[in-house]
């Protein structure tokens, strides 16, 4: 992938101007990640291979020209993912308080099964709900209006250009959601593997385009 910043969009889309351009990548894998674990303000390092595929997606995207910045979580998976892509890109690196994680709350650490087992109708209405929050954390609609809040900034910040935020797994759905224009059942049905890059345009009109979701075509097999 060598494309540049992007550029007016094509008439048949009905987009007017140039887009910001997000380049999402899901930070690498972690020991919590390997075990399938909820993984949220909890700060784990990346394993071996969470290093080794942030060096691919650093590649990857050290083919692109034109990155205004990489924008990361405060996290240090995020950071250490981001700070791989910054070397290569030669970016500048900025922390942004706003794409951190879900605050899971007690069930942080813990395994799907884990915590439904520690309290089962409250896992039952989290999963029913967006509005429900973990015991302790924040609901799929808190952190959805803080990413919205946080997108409006960047593209506010970083108008016709391309931007690479390293984030996690569900601020990473929710841009993806807004910028389908989708229901909160795709917080639910969309996968994001450790590594992954997915690409949605902002258009200055308010239009959007996703043109990529979960590529993992750059990691290490």
């Amino acid at each position: 992938m060598t494309s540049s910043a992007p550029a007016a969009s094509a008439a048949w889309t009905g987009q007017i101007g140039a887009p910001t351009r997000l380049l999402l990548l899901r930070h690498g894998q972690t020991p919590l990640s390997v075990e399938r674990r909820y993984s949220g303000h909890g700060d784990p390092e990346l394993t071996d291979l969470g290093r080794a595929q942030a060096a691919g997606a650093a590649a990857r995207l050290g083919g692109v020209t034109g990155i205004a910045a990489v924008l990361a979580s405060p996290l240090r998976r995020t950071r250490a993912t981001a700070e791989a892509v910054a070397d290569a890109t030669g970016a500048p690196l900025v922390v942004r308080d706003g794409l951190i994680e879900t605050n899971f709350g007690t069930w942080d650490g813990l395994t799907f099964a884990e915590a439904r087992e520690l309290d089962p109708d409250a896992h039952a209405r989290w999963l029913g709900s967006q509005d429900v929050a973990p015991p302790g954390g924040e609901s799929f609609a808190q952190v959805g209006a803080r990413v919205m809040i946080e997108r409006d900034a960047i593209l506010a910040e970083y108008p016709a250009s391309t931007v690479v935020v390293v984030s996690h797994v569900t601020p990473i759905k929710l841009l993806l959601q807004q910028a389908l224009g989708a229901g909160p059942s795709i917080l639910y049905r969309l996968h994001l593997d450790t590594a992954s890059l997915s690409i949605a345009d902002f258009y200055p009109d308010g239009g959007t385009s996703v043109r990529l979701v979960n590529d993992t075509s750059h990691l290490p097999s």
